[in-house]
């Protein structure tokens, strides 16, 4: 199964509408689809960790799937990484397109000390973008992103892209192959690139 997680203002309509279900048919990639309604309300509320545990992964493994990939563009890779932080060990995957990470100041602080050796400090409770970059920090140490708790991380971007950025922070830590690029910005026709080249790899299985 792969879930899909859509961008701030993007619905699940828009993933069937760009192609991104067909391409995969196209492939005969042997998966189904899970678009994932997470707008905005389901982060403020804080919901959404909660809503994917209990209303998609937990019944998608009693079902019988053998492999689950978490899928987000922009904010919706920033709820997979996490889903991922809580619930790493559920899935066998991770691919983010363009991933909206946090705020500049924060990402300037990362990017100056590099992340592996980007301290954290005292993390308030509610500064969930220094929470999740903390757990991020776990794919810079080879001992503990070999874990379970730390899928196998995929990434793609658009080099002109305003949120490449953080993708260019965590491609330094990753293993070779792991971060691809294309022409263009944030928007709809270099994720449909990205996608397909993601279903291009042999990550996944193939009907035969």
């Amino acid at each position: 199964m792969i879930v899909l997680l859509p961008g701030a203002y993007d619905t699940p309509d828009d993933f069937v509408q760009q192609g991104f279900v067909t391409a995969l048919r196209q492939r005969k990639v042997a998966a189904d689809i899970v678009i994932a309604d997470t707008h905005v309300g389901y982060y403020t509320s804080e919901l959404l960790v909660t809503r994917l545990h209990e209303d998609i992964v937990v019944p998608a493994r009693k079902k019988g799937y053998e492999k689950i990939w978490m899928v987000g563009i922009s904010l919706g890779g920033y709820g997979s990484l996490l889903y991922a932080r809580e619930h790493g060990a559920d899935i066998d995957g991770l691919f983010l397109m363009a991933p909206f990470l946090g705020n500049r100041s924060l990402l300037a602080e990362i990017a100056h000390a590099g992340l592996s050796g980007w301290q954290a400090g005292d993390i308030p409770k509610a500064d969930y973008d220094r929470l999740l970059w903390s757990w991020i920090k776990g794919y810079s140490d080879t001992a503990i992103s070999s874990q379970a708790n730390w899928p196998p991380l995929y990434i793609g971007y658009g080099t002109e892209d305003r949120f490449a950025g953080s993708s260019r922070i965590i491609e330094k830590v990753l293993p070779p192959g792991r971060v691809t690029t294309t022409d263009g910005g944030h928007e709809w026709l270099p994720w449909q690139h990205l996608w397909a080249g993601f279903l291009d790899r042999p990550l996944l299985p193939r009907c035969e």
